[in-house]
């Protein structure tokens, strides 16, 4: 009287969230407990995921140019996803398909350009949902059909820094600046933030140190 009978599974949360969550569950070569509470949280990501395809509950999915946080984001889960599954790590390519979508929600992306191959990503691992939305977007052959996506290294590359601003040793705020600035911008920018004024506190700077990439020190 231990089994679960995976027809009833399929019932309640569909094929797709029973497949997701074998894979999700850990290393396909290694010995896994079956525990059908983490059940709900596959179900839960795989509503999120349709949800990034509707607006109000219709469908809706924009041309819009997404933006350059959204392809990077993208392009980073492309790579993971498709390094996963060279290596049978097919939990960890569900893991960064979840990251990926909470990070879309949060940049509210619906563009077809993005989700169109987020589809095609997402298809190895959920078939059914992805064919459905596939046919929504007004495609007329499978899904299955379809190359799978490649990441572009060129979106991954990091184009500015998060600087620790330090006074007198002390860190206070952080700063994101452009990569290719040179020192004297660097400077001039740090100088005319108003939180750098008010940690100053009227005081004299004697000497502002700027190690590049890592963090700026500012000494009164």
């Amino acid at each position: 009287y231990n089994v679960i009978s995976p027809d009833d599974i399929c019932k309640r949360y569909g094929a797709d969230t029973l497949r997701m969550y074998e894979m999700f569950l850990g290393p396909i070569d290694q010995s896994k407990p079956w525990n059908t509470s983490g059940i709900s949280g596959v179900f839960s990501f795989l509503n999120k995921f349709w949800n990034l395809f509707h607006r109000n509950e219709k469908f809706c999915v924009g041309d819009d140019q997404p933006s350059d946080e959204v392809l990077k984001i993208y392009h980073k889960t492309v790579k993971k996803v498709v390094n996963g599954i060279d290596k049978f790590s097919f939990n960890t390519c569900i893991s960064s398909l979840m990251i990926c979508v909470n990070e879309l929600k949060s940049q509210n992306c619906n563009s077809k350009k993005i989700l169109e191959p987020l589809l095609i990503l997402l298809s190895p691992f959920a078939p059914h949902i992805s064919e459905e939305l596939w046919e929504l977007m007004g495609n007329k052959k499978s899904i299955s059909d379809e190359p799978y996506p490649e990441h572009d290294e060129k979106y991954l590359e990091e184009r500015s820094f998060d600087y620790p601003i330090s006074f007198n040793g002390k860190r206070r705020f952080n700063k994101k600046l452009d990569l290719d600035l040179d020192e004297k911008t660097i400077r001039e920018q740090i100088l005319s933030d108003k939180k750098t004024e008010k940690y100053l506190n009227n005081n004299s700077i004697k000497k502002i140190i700027i190690i590049k990439n890592k963090i700026i020190n500012i000494v009164f």
